[in-house]
């Protein structure tokens, strides 16, 4: 049985002093990540992100588009 997916479209701001996640009903997400956007460590962190707000495992984590900008699809495989 197939796990379902949900994709999430969010803005990302690299080097805040705090990595947080802001949920929206309305528009694309935010999300404040220390990491600076070299060698994938925004990403990464991104993803660590992700995974601790859904509970899942960071392999469950994806980032289906916009991996080099600012603006990002997430998609997150739910149980």
């Amino acid at each position: 049985m197939r796990s379902k997916a949900l994709i999430i479209q969010v803005k990302v701001k690299p080097g805040a002093r705090a990595s947080v996640l802001l949920a929206s009903d309305t528009g694309p997400w935010s999300a404040q990540i220390k990491s600076p956007p070299v060698d994938g460590k925004a990403n990464a962190e991104l993803i660590a992100l992700f995974a601790q707000h859904f509970q899942c495992a960071r392999s469950a984590v994806r980032i289906k588009a916009g991996a080099g900008g600012r603006m990002k699809l997430v998609e997150v495989d739910l149980p």
